[in-house]
């Protein structure tokens, strides 16, 4: 497990998914990366201050139900999903995939992994695109992003 933030980089939605076709058990994680992420080894749950056990992260394995469809758009729609983070979480952070063990889940039901391998940054550009495919779909698909009120 290194901590380097020396990683090669996907640079195009159709190598995004060409990396989850060959690759089961991959995550997508917005953070400053691997270099500052694996000496804690943990995430906290923002809310309480709780130590969660291992690194928030979202799966990227196509699910059976999707039954064919096509791959980059099953990426472009978990990677869209979450590309409010890096304006929310502020300077720095950006999507890195990783593959590690599911030690649980956090309060957003999101996977907690530990014994983390970094495999490689997802590029801006590879959002933009996925930002492009979920655009393109007939339905329209906002990001996950909470907003307080009440």
């Amino acid at each position: 497990m290194s901590a380097s933030d020396d990683l090669p980089v996907v640079t195009t939605l159709a190598d995004a998914a060409g990396l989850v076709r060959c690759h089961r058990g991959l995550y997508v994680r917005w953070s400053k990366g691997p270099g500052t992420d694996l000496h804690k080894a943990s995430s906290t749950d923002e809310l309480t201050g709780v130590s969660m056990p291992g690194l928030s992260a979202n799966p990227l394995d196509v699910e059976e139900w999707w039954a064919g469809r096509p791959v980059e758009l099953w990426v472009a729609r978990r990677l869209y999903d979450y590309a409010h983070l890096p304006h929310d979480k502020g300077p720095g952070v950006r999507p890195w995939v990783l593959r590690g063990r599911e030690t649980g889940r956090g309060p957003d039901n999101e996977p907690l992994v530990a014994d983390v391998e970094p495999m490689c940054w997802i590029a801006e550009n590879v959002i933009e695109a996925a930002r492009d495919e979920v655009a393109r779909q007939e339905r329209e698909w906002g990001t996950l992003r909470r907003k307080g009120g009440g």
